[in-house]
């Protein structure tokens, strides 16, 4: 958890359309007792696996300088502790990189492919600790506590009636950064689906309390009723408010609640003789300290905070019985333009959210007369892709048109592609990216300082100048961008480029450094220090969808602490024809 920097006020707007009941109160519990009769349904997280987790997170901070810092080798490092196991386990994992950070670091995403993909409950915490130590319970104890509950939710495989996302931020001690970066990289929409964020941060404290974020929302029910059943009496998460993870969700207007044991705060009296421990003391004696250690964890407040959060995902988003067979439908892009006499394509998915995989037949409706569209091919087995090419005649009318995508197995289930049709059909055709072999100076190009060079340390592929990004071996992020307009009424769109990519980094399994090429927001392709080889290499890539618009072709390279990665950028073309 962050130092305090400000004052907030925590929103307190009722979450509605979750079901909550409560466990009995027993009078007493045992520091270590299993989940209460009435919440068998959700599994006991076993204390020993968390506590094992822990000690490899005290490991990896051991190896690398002492501590898991966002950006440093024992963050990275910790990233692929939790991503391996998530991934291992079932999991679609995501590692997103926090661009404007202090310390520029990935988040990791993991999401239970079960329930559907608009109803998701997301459980969160950060994966860093700051420079003085290895931080286990800031915050290796939140994030200990989620990959077991994640890793139990995957063996149990049970029917999910609300998607289940976990996350793991970076950056959270120097101001909430990473978390702050994903709500803003979501849409209005992709924020709708989320019907509430949990937050775990500092779980385990050895004088440590019971509170709960927004104790009295809808949202903390099912927290609050799980330790409710063990007589805790929590109370709320006064100290914690503002400095966690679950702020930049409530500024994103999501609903939020969470567990904490405390800080640097000190027990009073009152919570003693409630709770134990000892009054006038910090929760937490070794908050943001080198002796935040495995030694600096209570197993008793460990124990009762990972199983409340598994008791919470049972109670928000699990049902009984096997799991149904079911799978979901996503098109990207989203949205496409095509003159009449042309075409444009884009991508249909398809997932496995819930059982086994399934054959998936796709259709179309809703095109106006003289478009057709067609699907290559025109079913597949759920979780694989196809094409769908959308064929404008010459007579097709102009306007902009929704067609629903549908793909029909044991159930169906739709997506919407929104096609424009312009006039016009003749091609103009021709190259539209401006000095794209960078012998021209900068212009048209928007690049970082020194991107654009002809140092003789990496040739050009043609002529002496090149777009050279990484290479520095530090924490740095460089970008390379222009603004084209792609012509309408052409049968092909390709975009090209030469690459060349060499590495210091020795690994041959972990990606360290990154080069993505993306039009607009979409990604093409991601690169990383794994890609390395001698020579350029061409690059082709189809941007039909993409007809008809001015869009921002972005290259953009980013480095971690150590170890130089090169991504040499040459010769860039779109050429339409």
């Amino acid at each position: 958890m962050r130092r305090r920097t400000l004052t907030t006020a925590v929103a307190l707007a009722v979450f509605t359309g979750l079901t909550v009941t409560p466990a009995a109160s027993p009078a007493s519990a045992s520091p270590l007792a299993a989940p209460p009769v009435s919440v068998a349904a959700a599994p006991d997280i076993a204390v020993a696996n968390v506590q094992a987790h822990l000690t490899q997170f005290n490991t990896i901070a051991t190896s690398n300088g002492g501590n898991r810092r966002a950006g440093s080798a024992g963050y990275t490092a910790s990233v692929s502790y939790v991503k391996d196991r998530l991934q291992a386990a079932g999991y679609t994992v995501t590692e997103q990189r926090c661009t404007d950070c202090t310390y520029p670091s990935n988040n990791l995403i993991a999401e239970w492919p079960g329930g559907p993909a608009d109803q998701v409950v997301m459980f969160g915490s950060h994966l860093d600790g700051v420079s003085a130590g290895p931080g286990i319970n800031d915050n290796a104890s939140g994030s200990s506590s989620l990959l077991e509950n994640a890793l139990v939710l995957a063996q149990q495989n049970p029917t999910m009636t609300k998607r289940v996302r976990f996350a793991w931020w970076t950056d959270e001690e120097q101001g909430l950064n990473g978390s702050d970066f994903y709500v803003r990289s979501l849409t209005a929409t992709q924020r709708g689906y989320i019907k509430g964020y949990y937050n775990f941060d500092m779980v385990g404290s050895t004088n440590g309390g019971y509170f709960i974020n927004r104790i009295t929302s809808a949202t903390a029910a099912p927290l609050k009723a799980y330790w409710d059943s063990l007589g805790l009496q929590p109370e709320e998460n006064v100290e914690g408010q503002g400095r966690s993870d679950d702020y930049s969700f409530q500024q994103g207007g999501i609903q939020t609640s969470g567990y904490a044991a405390g800080a640097s705060a000190r027990k009073t009296a009152a919570q003693a003789t409630k709770w134990g421990g000892t009054s006038g003391s910090a929760y937490d004696p070794c908050y943001h300290r080198a002796c935040d250690t495995t030694s600096n964890i209570s197993a008793t407040v460990l124990n009762r905070s990972a199983d409340g959060i598994a008791y919470a995902i049972w109670q928000l988003a699990v049902g009984t019985g096997t799991p149904t067979n079911d799978f979901s439908v996503a098109v990207a892009p989203t949205s496409g333009s095509v003159a009449r006499g042309g075409s444009t394509t884009a991508t249909v998915s398809t997932a496995t959210t819930s059982g086994s995989a399934q054959t998936v037949s796709l259709s179309a409706s809703g095109a106006p007369s003289g478009v057709t569209v067609s699907f290559s091919p025109s079913s597949v087995t759920s979780g694989g892709s196809a094409t769908l090419t959308v064929n404008a005649s010459a007579s097709a009318p102009t306007g902009t048109y929704n067609i629903t995508v549908t793909g029909t197995g044991s159930v169906t289930r739709t997506a919407t592609y929104t096609v424009t049709i312009t006039g016009g059909g003749s091609c103009t055709g021709g190259q539209v990216v401006g000095n794209g072999g960078f012998e021209s100076g900068t212009t048209p190009w928007t690049a970082t300082s020194g991107v654009i060079t002809n140092s003789a340390s990496q040739p050009a592929h043609g002529g002496s100048y090149k777009a050279w990004l990484g290479g520095n071996g530090t924490t740095r992020t460089e970008t390379l961008t222009q603004s084209v307009t792609v012509p309408a009424g052409c049968s092909t769109y390709t975009l090209g480029f030469y690459l060349h990519i060499d590495t210091a980094e020795t690994t041959t399994s972990t990606v360290y450094d990154r080069l993505t090429v993306q039009v607009n927001t979409t990604t093409l392709v991601t690169y990383s220090n794994l890609n390395a080889a001698a020579g350029y290499q061409l690059r082709t890539f189809n941007v039909g969808a993409y007809a008809g618009q001015t869009v921002t072709l972005r290259f953009n390279g980013t480095e971690d602490s150590s170890l130089q990665t090169s991504f040499v950028v040459d010769d860039v073309t779109l050429q339409a024809s």
